[in-house]
């Protein structure tokens, strides 16, 4: 009689360690540079047949094989996706393990990416692995020209998205840091950063530190990470300011102190495999709340 694997089968893949480790040794390759493995070069990831944005861990995951295997452009798609485009992938490629978590209530939408990347929100989803490939694997497909923005439209757009949100900004500090006490953001003045970018990426970082507020987002991680709090809150902070200044179209610096997080970074993700997960959800939802403030008619301020 053939028996079902239990869920504890060891042969069974663990997609939660394996992309981990992926994200812990990509962290380790960089850390003597300070340099991140999700660093900006090429806009946010996008499904070239459905034109939607991967988001979430997603965003990471491809971010990271872009960024290792030299990808100069942001466009993804499965095998069967670049067949039926007539720009069959290459013999030999290796793909790219996105996940979509597939609901299991049956009123629920057919598979669809979680933005949030927490499991715990909804228990009844299901986590699989898609295999996807860039456009740099395929043949005849060019890729759209993309006009990169000019230094004065790209200050222009970032101080415009910045002005709408609802966060008070000090340029009075030697350092950058969000004081939960006043709910205030504190940066050094605009011309001691060596270039705009380098601004708009630390002032993204304490952005989305403000959105971790109740009145905001609401981000409370004590309960799951204790002690590793903190450094968990600064891994949101940078993977958010990540994806902001993707959707920007701004590269993201990483910020000049972060090397100190790192290996608290690590400790994290080495003892919780779905960390990043929940982190990557996490920054998500706090970038999507700052896009959501471009269009709100009232400022989102704190209870009286």
């Amino acid at each position: 009689m053939n028996r079902k694997p239990s869920r504890k089968d060891p042969s069974k893949r663990d997609l939660y360690a394996d992309i981990t480790a992926k994200i812990v040794a990509a962290i380790e390759a960089g850390a003597e540079t300070c340099s991140l493995p999700w660093r900006v070069v090429s806009g946010p990831p996008e499904n070239v047949a459905s034109h939607r944005r991967y988001r979430g861990i997603n965003t990471l995951l491809l971010w990271l094989t872009g960024h290792a295997e030299g990808y100069a452009t942001p466009y993804w798609a499965t095998f069967k996706q670049w067949r039926d485009l007539g720009h069959p992938v290459r013999k030999g490629e290796t793909a790219t393990t996105v996940i979509f978590w597939k609901p299991l209530d049956d009123r629920a939408a057919p598979d669809s990416e979680r933005p949030d990347g927490d499991e715990e929100k909804s228990r009844r989803v299901l986590a699989r692995a898609y295999a996807v490939f860039n456009a740099a694997q395929v043949d005849g497909f060019a890729a759209p020209e993309i006009q990169p923005l000019s230094e004065d439209e790209r200050d222009a757009r970032a101080e415009a998205f910045f002005a709408r949100l609802p966060i008070t900004v000090l340029h009075e500090d030697e350092k950058a840091f969000y004081r939960p006490a006043t709910d205030t953001v504190h940066l050094p003045p605009f011309g001691r950063f060596k270039d705009a970018n380098a601004y708009y990426s630390v002032r993204g970082h304490e952005s989305v530190h403000a959105t971790a507020a109740p009145w905001r987002v609401g981000r409370d991680i004590s309960e799951r990470f204790g002690s590793e709090g903190y450094a968990f809150e600064e891994l949101i902070a940078e993977l958010g300011a990540a994806f902001l200044c993707a959707d920007l179209g701004l590269s993201a610096e990483p910020r000049p102190d972060h090397a100190d997080y790192i290996a608290s970074w690590l400790k994290v993700l080495r003892n919780d495999t779905r960390a990043v997960f929940v982190a990557a959800g996490k920054a998500q939802a706090a970038v999507d709340w700052l896009h959501r403030q471009q269009e709100a008619e009232a400022p989102n301020k704190p209870p009286e």
